[in-house]
Order: structure tokens, then sequence, then C-alpha cells
């Protein structure tokens, strides 16, 4: 991903997200720390609506191993944000996420990271492939290189 702050035309999907009255620190706005609860929340909307994923049955789940985040602009309760989502790199057994959050109906992002998920066998905890249903789903938001 570059420097450059994204635009809600470089994502393939979004979620909406409702701010809750406990998001908020006492300085008034969403705590930083509660961005990455979004995060977690547009990737595995679109696993579990998208991909397929069975979050209590299936063998196979992705699991974090790193994300990170930039803040541009403060939200705080009671708005309503959109989530966007695109695949940035997809590999055999991780996908990296490209999310940003986005103000309801504004086009400026207020924050923007990536997200990086592991697909690992549920009882052995080791990587596996990325199971073909949710790669296809995956392959339907990967990031175009310009």
């Amino acid at each position: 991903m570059s420097d450059s702050q994204p635009t809600r035309a470089d994502y393939r999907y979004f979620q909406p997200i409702t701010t809750r009255w406990m998001d908020n620190d006492l300085y008034g706005h969403v705590n930083n720390v509660t961005y990455y609860s979004y995060f977690d929340t547009v990737a595995n909307h679109f696993l579990i609506h998208e991909g397929g994923l069975d979050i209590v049955n299936a063998p196979v789940i992705g699991v974090v191993v790193s994300s990170n985040c930039q803040y541009r602009k403060s939200v705080a309760y009671p708005q309503r944000l959109d989530a966007g989502l695109r695949a940035d790199r997809l590999g055999s057994s991780s996908v990296t996420y490209g999310i940003a959050i986005f103000a309801e109906g504004e086009a400026e992002v207020s924050a923007f990271g990536q997200f990086v998920h592991v697909f690992v066998d549920r009882q052995s905890n080791r990587p596996v492939p990325i199971p073909a249903q949710i790669r296809g789903a995956l392959e339907q938001i990967t990031a175009v290189s310009g």
C-alpha cells in the first residue's frame, strides 16, 4: 500500500458500522483501539457472508498475525461509518487486507490500514492453503496494481 490516502473508489466491498457509546474515549472521539475492532468486523463479515466461512465448525480458520492503522480524521458516537475492504495481497495461506473507515456519506478517509490473516488448521494451528470458496471471494476484491 502506498503512503497516499485511499479513497472510497479504492475498495471493492463495504460494510456499514454503527458506532457505540462505549467506542468514545474521554476525549470525545472513537478510541484508537476500537478501529481494530472495525477492521476485524468487516474482514470477518466478508469471510462469513461472501466466502462461506463457518466460524463455529470450519476446519480452517483465519488468525490475525499483523495489523496497522493510520488515523486521519476523528469520528465519534453516534456516527455511522462505512468500512471498506480489499485484498492487497493474496498468498497461498494468507491474505493482507486493505481496510479503510469512512464516515457515512463522506469521501475523506477517517482511518486506514492493513490486517493480515493466516489461514490455519483449527486443530493443529498450522498454516494451510486458503479454502477454495474463500479464495474465490478474495479474488473478487483483490486490489489492482497501478
